[in-house]
């Protein structure tokens, strides 16, 4: 019957040890006295002696060999302080990220793009985004363009770039700036002769495009598919710079932000640009940054978009 009461005894026994316990066999050890640790822990020695009891009545062991100088830390007591090293400069570490959420210096910016030519234009804001917010993870997911505003409310980003606002319940789209989509043609070409350029002169012509459904490209939802116009063929091709080669070498024609072409077209490229026209109006389109409505006043995602609108204006500057 004792054997069988011992092994309930075992079984029932609880060491409750808190982080304020750590703390102190960790200031005792650093100082040497229970005098020196209760002047760092800001207690009183008594208190401190009160606590030292609690856990040695606890765990049925001392932790100090008692009657040295310094005071020296029993087995038991080498035990404990390893873990307090161990634990403690976690929770330091977890107590600072928690005060940085709190004051807005650390969190999360995961961005998608749902404007494929932005890419150029947003990696030097996030270079400088990164600079200004080390401690907030930064990130850009092209892989969910096609399903970014969904991710948004879903809290798996944090701000879509985007030239299509939507009326989305918690959902705040900033505007960034405006910018005209462009016809782009080699400098030889008959199109290159029209001061404007209507739906109906891309039938019998090549489009260079990105790879990217059309209802993400402004050509079509601007101007071909509300005038039911269908270029002769379709050229899909990866990068801005390629498209301006082809262009340039009368392959095709295409269409891109006008920023876009400033940006990246070179000088000895023989190519032209000439506005887009619909009902005798010129298009224009602005560019968004949305947030969820809650996050938009948080300070880096705040800055985040300034950056986007400082490199905008430098762009259009050319």
């Amino acid at each position: 019957m004792r054997q069988i009461h011992n092994l309930q005894h075992q079984h029932e026994f609880r060491l409750h040890i808190e982080f304020r316990h750590l703390r102190t066999i960790q200031a005792i050890h650093e100082t040497g006295s229970l005098a020196g640790a209760a002047d760092l822990l800001g207690l009183t020695q008594s208190a401190l002696s009160h606590q030292i009891r609690g856990i040695e009545e606890q765990a049925g062991v001392e932790l100090f060999v008692r009657a040295t100088r310094p005071l020296r830390l029993s087995p038991a007591g080498q035990r404990l302080l390893a873990a307090a090293q161990a634990i403690l400069p976690q929770v330091a570490a977890l107590e600072a990220e928690f005060a940085n959420l709190e004051a807005g210096r650390a969190g999360r910016m995961h961005v998608a793009i749902e404007c494929h030519a932005c890419f150029e234009w947003l990696l030097p804001v996030m270079n400088q985004f990164r600079k200004a917010w080390p401690e907030v993870d930064i990130d850009i997911r092209p892989g969910l363009a096609f399903d970014a505003m969904p991710a948004l409310r879903r809290e798996e980003v944090d701000l879509v770039v985007s030239s299509d606002p939507e009326d989305l319940p918690g959902v705040l789209f900033n505007p960034l700036f405006d910018y005209e989509p462009v016809l782009v043609v080699a400098a030889g070409h008959p199109l290159a002769a029209k001061p404007a350029i209507e739906a109906r002169d891309f039938a019998p012509e090549t489009l260079i495009t990105y790879p990217v459904d059309r209802t993400r490209l402004d050509v079509f939802t601007e101007l071909l598919t509300p005038e039911r116009v269908e270029p002769a063929a379709l050229r899909p091709v990866e990068l801005t710079a390629m498209i301006l080669l082809l262009v340039a070498s009368g392959r095709g024609i295409a269409v891109l932000p006008d920023w876009v072409v400033r940006s990246t077209a070179r000088a000895d490229m023989d190519i032209v640009t000439r506005p887009l026209t619909r009902s005798g109006r010129p298009i224009v389109k602005r560019l968004y940054a949305a947030t969820r409505s809650a996050d938009a006043t948080r300070p880096f995602v705040a800055h985040l978009i300034r950056l986007a609108r400082q490199e905008a204006v430098r762009l259009q500057r050319g």
